[in-house]
């Protein structure tokens, strides 16, 4: 077995952490759903719940990580009382990782080969039509998806292949100084745009009545609760272990709330910076801001198409997003190596090999669903393989994942809770306060909780269907 290796600085820890955590919801998803529900008012409301939710189950993955010092293939058994099962979730967790980079690698495929065409100017004299179809040519062409899928496989392989120090937290921390550097440029050029003030007020001016009602009058402040709890929930990647190996990378110097807490703050930083961005630019071109791909590959190459420098300005944004995914790729990567070293006593060279190979073969039921394998939509029209693999990950490995770590650090009959407080308030900084124990003993799980059910709710409509069965 190799010996363990350690974080150079805390500068490379909370960098690697937040990159983990900042991927492409940050950036298309937070923005949509914060003008959808009210602007300001929505914000309020996210990071109440960032704070109440998620900030609480990433102080207890750092906790395990940390205490444990090994990844999810093993630190379950490392804390867990003498008969106990909880290491039976390592296999969920692992899978959870392997399934986000199936359709993950994907995406990141798509950006780095939009981040060419804007540069070459492929976009330059299309109209809305146009950009659309390159979209749509580019999910009939697996073959030229398949080549930026494996660029992005290998890179990410490559740049762990050198190691935590040399390798994961050299090129991360680069990569994330100059992400939120090129999100400063590029929200400054948004916010100084001709026409960007409708978009800011839009953005940023608070506004309860689209908190609570929608455009044709509906009461949808108990749905936009949820969204703001479930974006708070998901975009700091927590459940799966991604986050708890670093966690075993760090010493014991600095308490991990703190931590915790720094790291929700860069990654809040980045979402709301990216509605900076894609809010002024759209409204001062009157383009309607979609959801979803929409947003990054069609709308959007139309706003810079409008724009002065928008060939240079795109390039850069798509730089900017593929950082973004890549840094939450190589966490990713990290953690799946690692497992294979604790588990296996794998050398970190034989687990790069196996798994470059076993990702690019997992990954590619994902793009051939968008042309050889269309015909496949387990959820009605419009589905596909990816719709498949990310409702696994995010409405059940995810939510799942954190209640399993939320219940051992508080279960006597787990690690317990007086062995959870000592690992996390071991160090300088910020406390885990004692007096939260009932709430997230008997109040965290049921929200959690309320969280998987609302997400099986909102993928197969059951509150509806049921409501017109006995309606009629």
């Amino acid at each position: 077995m190799e010996k363990r290796e350690s974080f150079s600085s805390r500068l490379g820890f909370l960098l690697i952490s937040a990159g983990c955590a900042i991927g492409l919801g940050n950036v298309w998803r937070f923005p949509y759903i914060t003008g959808q529900y009210g602007g300001a008012a929505f914000v309020l409301i996210y990071l109440l719940f960032l704070v109440i939710m998620g900030l609480p189950v990433m102080v207890m993955e750092f906790s395990v990580g940390r205490a444990s010092q090994k990844s999810i293939a093993l630190s379950f058994h490392a804390l867990e009382p003498k008969g106990t099962k909880w290491h039976i979730y390592s296999w969920f967790g692992i899978a959870g990782n392997y399934l986000l980079m199936m359709y993950y690698t994907t995406i990141a495929g798509w950006l780095l080969l939009y981040f060419f065409k804007m540069a070459k100017g492929d976009f330059v004299g299309l109209d809305t039509a146009g950009v659309g179809n390159e979209f749509s040519a580019l999910m009939g062409q697996p073959g030229l998806m398949a080549v930026f899928m494996v660029i992005v496989v290998v890179l990410c392989m490559l740049i762990c292949s050198q190691g935590l120090q040399n390798g994961v937290e050299k090129v991360t921390k680069v990569m994330m100084l100059c992400l939120l550097a090129l999100m400063v440029v590029l929200a400054v050029n948004s916010i100084l745009l001709e026409g960007a003030g409708e978009g800011l007020k839009f953005y940023l001016m608070p506004n309860f009545h689209n908190l609570t009602y929608d455009a044709e009058g509906n009461f949808i402040l108990g749905e936009a609760v949820y969204a703001a709890m479930g974006q708070a929930f998901f975009t700091l990647s927590l459940g799966i272990g991604a986050l708890a190996i670093f966690g075993s990378y760090i010493g014991k110097e600095h308490s991990l709330a703190g931590e915790a807490v720094r790291v929700g703050v860069l990654d809040t930083f980045v979402a709301f910076t990216a509605g900076l961005i894609i809010f002024p630019a759209c409204f001062a071109f009157d383009v309607s801001p979609d959801s979803g791909p929409n947003l990054i590959f069609i709308t959007l190459p139309n706003v810079f198409n409008a724009m002065p420098m928008g060939r240079v300005w795109g390039a850069l944004f798509f730089v900017f997003m593929s950082f973004a995914a890549l840094s939450t790729v190589i966490a990713v990567f990290e953690n799946i190596l690692s497992f294979c070293i604790d588990k296996w006593g794998w050398s970190r060279k034989k687990a790069v090999a196996i798994n470059t190979v076993a990702i690019i073969i997992l990954s590619l039921p994902c793009l051939l669903g968008f042309n050889v394998l269309s015909g496949f939509q387990p959820f009605g029209a419009n589905s596909g393989v990816m719709d498949l693999e990310d409702f696994i990950v995010s409405n059940n490995l995810l939510p799942l994942g954190s209640l399993v770590y939320l219940l051992f650090c508080v279960s006597r009959r787990g690690w317990g809770w007086e062995s959870f407080l000592a690992e996390a308030n071991t160090g300088s900084g910020l406390k885990f306060p004692r007096w939260v124990r009932f709430y997230v003993t008997y109040i965290l799980p049921i929200i959690m909780l309320i969280i998987f059910v609302f997400g099986y709710n909102d993928k197969f409509k059951i509150w509806q269907q049921l409501s017109a069965l006995f309606g009629a």
